[in-house]
């Protein structure tokens, strides 16, 4: 190590994949300048509860890697890349070791083994963790090892900075960004030999999530509108089980319903009359029951709270009931959530069954990526949430700790690589460090003069209303045509913003000004890849409308027909319902969708530009999922 020169990558995100990127740039004999919005121990990463998953196999029931593999493409509507969720998947189980001799604490059995737990969309128990605060314990294990390398001078922190944008040198290759520090507001230009960009998800885009308030996915709109393409930027994930609030959702991990909890609402027993519970993903879905994919939990739940007027209303909620499970079992196993509801419920889940609905909880979308991790722009790399590459069309539970801890280890060294093989073109000259930091700092004044009648606070929250009307469990092309219009109409109208802080420190209000035009026209990208999108994929499930019925394909009809058997067009909404009163969806269509959604920026117009794009999928057979029964090779 001590003949390799040394090089400088700045990572941007201290979360699990950026700091995994940052140990192993450090052990690689590189340097890293690493940007965070907040102290690094506060990323987001640490909200993660259920586990991350591996094939340990220490239950005995000849868990398999394949098995592992299986069931992330599946799950994930045959839409990952499926070398890069192979080589994800056989990487978990070294993952955990090596988190084992970082010292975190895993549950174990009383034998002294690891402990794993039930996950959704998997039959065998494969998801280690610690407790219900998993990715707290894998956040700060990472930060020990890098602090070592902070305190070797390894590591140069910059906490409280907010990355603005990336600078290109004159052959149009990444080599700096521009941040801001978030007290002084003093904003800075940083040359480096590459950028990591390992930023979290958008949830925030669509205001009320699971997700913290620094996931606004503004570092990503921002490089995709300097040149950045997207990848499958449509699909986002709605998390069965939160608490609703006025200010965000809390989530209820999946490890919920992995360690026996049930979902449940009251309803007339068609026999007897009688009011009962009815636990109705175990009766839609009786082989996996309440451990379906989280797809398809959401729209179950939907519909049995939405359409069929089940359930509690004003506001919506299904029952979530862990009570009849031990309380010794579940403090062990289920001690932080338990907490957490009952501080912002008021209520005791040991006690009486927890009151929750679907949320927007992760992005299955982001940067698009090759398997090294590098992105369309030379110089500039993506890992973690993100990036688009390991989960498809829907992200198993308990993947994402997995994806963001293995993608970290692919992006730190192979920055190294691409930083020493001459590649990356010449270092930023003073003048275009100057030329970036100059037109930030415009910009920034510019938001600092803002003095029109619309409020910031108040368009962020329309902003998440249409999200959440038409781009959320179930859509349709009109909505989606809607929604694109009404989000033409928010980004004119966040010119007319007006300001009233122009203060110079500290000022929250100008940031979030600046990252509320970056969502906006993150949604538009989202919106219009959905929209573009006309088939039914994972957490992509798209409503028949007529004029889709008259233009689709025949043997898209015929799967249609035999599925649902006769149905009509309402007339108010137009949107297709069968015999039943249950609404009509599009079906998987493999041959002009199997294809993974790309998306750039027209800065011209400040629209998305959709096209698609072949990706590896040879080595497992799509075909259709059905949870209802046992999966099938």
């Amino acid at each position: 190590m001590a003949n390799k020169p040394e090089n400088k990558i700045i990572v941007v995100g201290g979360g699990l994949s950026g700091l995994m990127a940052t140990l192993k740039i450090c052990e690689g004999g590189g340097k890293v300048d690493l940007f965070s919005y907040c102290p690094v121990k506060r990323s987001h990463s640490l909200c993660a509860q259920g586990g991350i998953n591996a094939c340990m196999d220490t239950k005995g029931e000849h868990d398999s890697i394949y098995e592992h593999f299986d069931d992330t493409v599946y799950g994930g509507d045959f839409l990952a890349d499926q070398l890069a969720v192979k080589g994800m998947v056989e990487a978990a189980p070294k993952l955990i070791k090596m988190f084992d001799r970082m010292g975190v604490p895993f549950t174990r059995t009383p034998e002294g083994v690891l402990d794993l737990r039930n996950f959704g969309g998997q039959k065998n128990k494969r998801t280690c963790f610690a407790g219900s605060t998993t990715g707290q314990q894998l956040l700060y294990a990472l930060d020990e090892q890098v602090r070592r390398w902070e305190v070797k001078g390894g590591v140069k922190k910059y906490e409280f900075w907010e990355f603005i944008r990336i600078i290109k040198n004159k052959d149009g290759i990444c080599r700096g960004i521009v941040a801001q520090n978030m007290n002084s507001m003093e904003i800075v230009s940083f040359p480096a030999d590459v950028v990591i960009l390992a930023t979290g998800g958008p949830g925030q885009v669509y205001g009320r999530c699971t997700a913290s308030t620094i996931c606004n996915g503004s570092a990503v709109s921002s490089v995709y509108q300097q040149g950045a393409e997207l990848g499958n930027p449509e699909f986002l994930q709605i998390h069965p089980t939160a608490i609703p609030g006025s200010d965000k959702n809390r989530l209820m991990s999946e490890a919920c319903r992995g360690e026996g909890g049930r979902v449940w609402v009251y309803r007339k027993n068609p026999q007897t009359g009688e009011k009962e519970r009815w636990y109705f993903l175990e009766d839609m879905y009786p082989a996996y029951g309440n451990l379906v994919p989280r797809d398809v939990a959401s729209r179950a739940i939907y519909k049995v709270v939405v359409h069929m007027g089940l359930g509690m209303h004003n506001p919506n909620r299904v029952y979530l009931d862990l009570s009849h499970i031990p309380a010794d079992y579940l403090e062990r196993k289920l001690g932080g959530i338990l907490e957490m509801y009952d501080d912002f419920v008021g209520k005791d889940p040991r006690k009486v069954p927890m009151e929750i609905f679907p949320s927007i909880h992760y992005s299955m979308g982001g940067i698009w990526v090759d398997r090294e991790h590098h992105t369309n722009i030379p110089g500039l790399m993506a890992s973690g949430e993100c990036d688009y590459q390991y989960h498809g069309a829907n992200r198993l539970g308990a993947n994402s700790l997995l994806s963001a801890a293995y993608s970290g280890t692919i992006s730190g060294p192979e920055s190294l690589r691409y930083a020493r093989s001459g590649e990356n073109g010449e270092p930023l000259t003073d003048a275009e460090m100057e030329a970036a930091r100059q037109s930030a700092v415009d910009e920034f004044e510019k938001i600092l003069q803002m003095n029109g009648p619309e409020n910031a606070h108040q368009l962020h929250h329309e902003l998440g209303d249409i999200m959440y009307k038409y781009v959320s469990v179930e859509r349709d092309n009109n909505g989606l045509r809607e929604c694109v219009e009404e989000l033409k109409k928010i980004l004119k109208r966040w010119e007319n913003i007006g300001i009233t802080d122009r203060g110079h420190w500290a000022n929250q209000e100008a940031m979030f000004v600046r990252q509320l035009r970056n969502m906006i026209i993150y949604a538009m990208a989202i919106t219009q890849a959905a929209l573009q999108r006309d088939e039914s994929r994972g957490a992509h499930a798209k409503i028949i409308l007529e004029k889709d019925w008259n233009e689709m394909a025949p043997d898209l009809k015929e799967r249609v027909t035999k599925k649902h058997g006769e149905f009509h067009f309402d007339k108010e909404t137009g949107r297709a319902t069968d015999d039943k009163g249950d609404l009509v969806f599009m079906e998987r269509d493999d041959t002009k969708f199997m294809r993974t959604t790309i998306v750039n920026f027209d800065k011209e117009n400040e629209m998305p530009v959709v096209s698609y794009r072949d990706f590896e999928h040879s080595l497992i057979k799509p075909r259709l999922r059905n949870y209802a029964v046992a999966k099938k090779e």
